[in-house]
């Protein structure tokens, strides 16, 4: 029995479907658009079913295109990425990475690229430290790495843990002589603090109780950053109780600049996040470089400096 589905048709119908055009899918694809049309007509007559309305301004889905998108999307993208990979068998890594780091992310993160791409001569590598977070890979960006704490948020992205460090609850002591300690996470609520800029967004601090939920805790804040550095600075000057990571805070805390404030619950650890697109299924250069910082940060992670971790 002669199939009804061709694997070039389902694939124009399904750039056509991410591309949210006929004229996007046929500058993707490389084809005219009356070819990417001839095709779409080509597998609605085959299957006898209507896979997309279109009117002068819009273009939608039907029921069976919906579920013929659900299906194939994946596939060709297991497709797409299986192909990548027998090739870089054969062949060395080559091509544009663009990716996008966090301000505070170079001097961590710059030997490591650096050696990635004298390992791959073909790679040709744009990094970026102005653009961060989720939203810049609608903007023509392979890869975006971030720094997070706690759980993240619902998102048409795929995110890889490339690190995780423990967090510690730090303060001056001339602060705490001040304040006197806080034991409960709650108690925090009365204490100055210095918070990341995120919590004007109200995101409170967070931390993981005995089952490993998060627990949310408001704090008050004159002193509002979002790097690493100002805040344990911050907490030097005793401006106010810091959430920071906890190997970078080490030194301080053995010359007696900072003191560990031991409370009933731990705060969240930091993540360093890889991030990429569902659209376009991972090349292997982005997995590849992923793999690499991944291996690349396990023994980084006790000598990290506090600039490099804000959050």
């Amino acid at each position: 029995m002669r199939s009804s589905f061709d694997l070039n048709t389902v694939r124009v119908f399904v750039a056509v479907v991410d591309e949210q055009s006929f004229s996007g899918a046929a500058r993707l694809l490389a084809l005219p658009s009356s070819n990417v049309s001839r095709h779409v007509a080509s597998l609605e007559r085959n299957l006898g079913v209507r896979l997309l309305e279109r009117s002068t301004r819009h273009l939608r889905m039907t029921e069976a295109g919906t579920l013929l998108y659900a299906r194939a999307k994946p596939l060709l993208d297991t497709l797409l990425s299986t192909e990548e990979e027998l090739g870089a068998v054969q062949r060395e890594l080559k091509g544009p990475l663009r990716m996008c780091i966090p301000t505070e992310a170079p001097r961590l993160l710059a030997p490591i690229l650096a050696e990635f791409c004298s390992l791959h001569p073909g790679i040709e590598l744009e990094c970026d430290t102005r653009l961060t977070g989720l939203e810049v890979l609608r903007e023509d960006i392979d890869l975006s790495l971030f720094f997070h704490r706690g759980p993240q948020d619902d998102s048409a992205f795929i995110t890889r843990v490339l690190a995780t460090l423990p967090s510690i609850v730090v303060a001056a002591p001339a602060l705490l002589a001040r304040t006197g300690v806080p034991h409960r996470v709650h108690e925090l609520k009365r204490f100055p603090c210095i918070t990341t800029a995120s919590a004007l967004k109200g995101q409170p601090w967070q931390f993981l109780d005995a089952t490993g939920n998060i627990v949310k805790v408001s704090v008050r804040s004159r002193y509002r950053v979002n790097s690493g550095e100002l805040a344990v600075a911050g907490a030097r000057q005793g401006l106010g109780f810091a959430i920071v990571a906890a190997h970078p805070c080490q030194d301080d805390i053995a010359d007696g600049r900072l003191q560990e404030v031991q409370l009933d619950l731990l705060p969240a650890p930091l993540q360093l996040l890889g991030a990429y697109s569902h659209r376009h299924s991972v090349t292997a250069r982005v997995r590849a470089l992923l793999e690499f910082i991944q291996a690349r940060l396990q023994p980084a992670a006790p000598v990290l400096r506090p600039d490099q971790f804000g959050r």
